[in-house]
């Protein structure tokens, strides 16, 4: 089994020729009872070095690219520098006239120039290209390219009259073969999106107990609908307690669910899936990007059925009943929770917990700041020392110390739940509130 690359880094360096040299890496693992903040550093965050990636990012990656002819010669550059637009989230005249090339000659480019290019205006420019995705999906022949051009015009379209719509086309365009999963997830989420959106969560309450009986180290990732806006994470000791600080204050940690494209969790490379992790190990990585905080190493269903099962698994049931019974009976029916099952299903992976060496200047303004986004993990809070090339703050690292902290094995799950869709980042209050209720209630 390798072990899992970060989605976000990953597709980075799989076409980025030119950022290869500067970040391919792999994982290491290993074995720490406490990952110390003092002996983390990374010389990726020092001011020059910074200073020095923004310019080859800007005038190498994208600028030089973009003056260069399109044809087979530049595809894989242009394929680079929509990766690099979407990442760093860079939007100005040269990306536009890039992208106007780019929708030119898309009839012409190679089925991953495509993707990168439509993941890279989704992110950019949400509404500029509606009329013409509208002319594009009509032809789309690539279960996944029809995908991203229907929720790029449903991003712009939500009506009934739209979904109606969209689900002809994806009928007509496909035939039979419009039971894909994919499409089905599509389908699935044009129908029940908005209205998911308007759900109570079952009982919180059911959900803690049933955890602290499973004997299970857990790890809660509290998000909004609109994941814009971060969320907060907290751990559920295997005794059941969650985790707090000397004072008795419930530790929380800051992390982000948001994508780069911030495309729906059954694209890959989009949001993370709501749902159930498995988590059976902590590394830390010598790729540069993620940077050498720890992270918690994360498995979709399907992914790799030994690790995320470990012992948990029921051969007298099928993985469907095996993952709903991680849940308590109150939560089986409650669908947006399957989005980590469909996605696992549909060929998503290498989905982990991990911090951050991006410049969080690249996300000034956007509601996220300063967390940077990724291309499906999920992203802690980290600041950095330009100077010293030390870590000031990290989320990241504290909710690594404190998973493994009481769970020597380095072993749990973890479930990611969005809560409900108002418009502000996740409250360390609101959290309070629901630990402070279970355990009040579960002493009465």
């Amino acid at each position: 089994m390798k072990v899992a690359h970060c989605s976000a880094t990953h597709c980075i360096i799989r076409t980025m020729k030119s950022f290869i040299l500067l970040f391919l890496s792999v994982f290491s693992i290993h074995a720490f009872a406490q990952f110390n903040p003092d002996v983390i550093q990374s010389d990726v965050v020092l001011y020059a070095k910074r200073q020095s990636f923004d310019k080859y990012l800007r005038e190498t990656v994208i600028a030089k690219t973009f003056r260069e002819p399109l044809d087979s010669n530049s595809e894989d550059y242009y394929e680079s520098a929509c990766l690099a637009i979407s990442q760093f989230m860079i939007a100005n005249d040269v990306v536009k006239a890039g992208f106007d090339t780019l929708y030119r000659h898309y009839d012409s480019l190679q089925y991953e120039t495509k993707r990168a290019f439509i993941e890279a205006a989704y992110s950019i420019y949400p509404h500029d290209y509606t009329t013409w995705f509208k002319q594009l999906l009509t032809k789309e022949t690539e279960p996944k390219l029809f995908c991203m051009q229907a929720v790029y015009l449903y991003k712009n379209d939500s009506s009934k009259q739209n979904v109606q719509q969209l689900e002809r086309q994806a009928k007509q365009n496909f035939g039979a073969n419009d039971t894909l999963l994919l499409l089905q997830l599509l389908k699935s989420y044009l129908k029940n999106e908005q209205g998911y959106k308007q759900k109570k969560l079952p009982d919180i309450n059911k959900l803690f107990a049933y955890r602290k009986a499973s004997g299970s180290a857990t790890v809660y990732s509290f998000q909004r609908w609109n994941r814009d806006y971060p969320g907060i994470a907290i751990v559920q000791n295997p005794d059941g307690c969650f985790a707090r600080d000397s004072t008795g204050h419930l530790l929380m940690f800051e992390q982000l669910a948001r994508s780069a494209s911030n495309m729906p969790y059954f694209i890959s490379s989009g949001n993370t899936p709501q749902g159930v992790y498995s988590i059976w190990k902590t590394a830390k990585s010598i790729n540069k990007i993620i940077g050498p905080s720890p992270n918690l190493q994360t498995l979709l269903p399907f992914e790799d059925d030994s690790l995320y099962w470990g012992s948990q698994y029921d051969q007298h049931k099928d993985a469907l009943r095996n993952y709903i019974s991680l849940m308590p009976v109150e939560w089986r029916n409650y669908l947006p929770m399957m989005e980590a099952f469909d996605a696992g299903k549909a060929g998503r992976n290498a989905i982990i917990a991990h911090g951050t060496t991006i410049d969080p200047d690249y996300f000034r303004g956007k509601p996220f700041y300063p967390i940077s986004p990724t291309l499906g993990c999920l992203c802690g809070k980290e600041t950095w020392n330009m100077y010293t090339g030390k870590i000031v703050e990290s989320d990241q690292l504290n909710l690594v110390n404190t998973f493994i902290k009481e769970n020597v094995d380095e072993i749990g799950f973890l479930f990611v739940i969005n809560v409900d869709d108002q418009q502000k980042a996740v409250t360390k209050e609101e959290v309070e509130k629901m630990v402070d209720n279970f355990e009040y209630n579960s002493h009465l």
